[in-house]
């Protein structure tokens, strides 16, 4: 998979100015072996706790993004190495924390992309809290559930529709 962030938005200017386009704001760090990825989303809303985060990442993945709105805490981590390796084995394109992650080493090891906030040595909590299946709203831009995510470098895009890539 080959596509530029940069060029997708110049491309489809017209959709950024009728907002079925949208850039994630820049302060997400990138975690492991993929820079570049894209998929449907499938989205989170938890905080400082990562069972339904788990529980989406033991599902096949077919090559989806998880979007977790953790509510942009920065007290714990809503996912790790082992969460990373169950989002390989199972086919997940990436994840995408509102919040931190840990175990970057580890995270860093697998052939999945990750954006998160930033890093944390604390787990969070486990009590099964949260919602799935719905429209979040990380620092003002929405994602719903089956919106397109693109990601590298440069940036995370949130596309209403799916956008012709090389």
């Amino acid at each position: 998979m080959k596509f530029s962030t940069c060029d997708l938005c110049d491309t489809h200017e017209d959709k950024l100015h009728d907002g079925s386009l949208a850039v994630l704001p820049p302060f997400f760090h990138h975690y492991g072996k993929r820079v570049i990825f894209a998929g449907q989303a499938v989205t989170l809303k938890v905080f400082e706790d990562n069972v339904l985060v788990r529980k989406a990442l033991e599902t096949p993945g077919n090559g989806r993004v998880l979007v977790v709105d953790g509510g942009g805490s920065l007290r714990c981590a809503l996912v790790g190495g082992n969460l990373a390796v169950l989002a390989e084995k199972n086919g997940w394109a990436g994840i995408i924390v509102n919040g931190c992650v840990r175990d970057t080493e580890e995270i860093n090891a697998c052939n999945i992309g990750v954006r998160a906030l930033a890093a944390h040595p604390q787990r969070s909590i486990r009590k099964g809290m949260g919602d799935a299946d719905l429209k979040v709203s990380i620092s003002g831009v929405s994602v719903c559930p089956g919106d397109w995510i693109y990601a590298d470098a440069d940036g995370v895009l949130v596309s209403q529709q799916s956008l012709p890539i090389s």
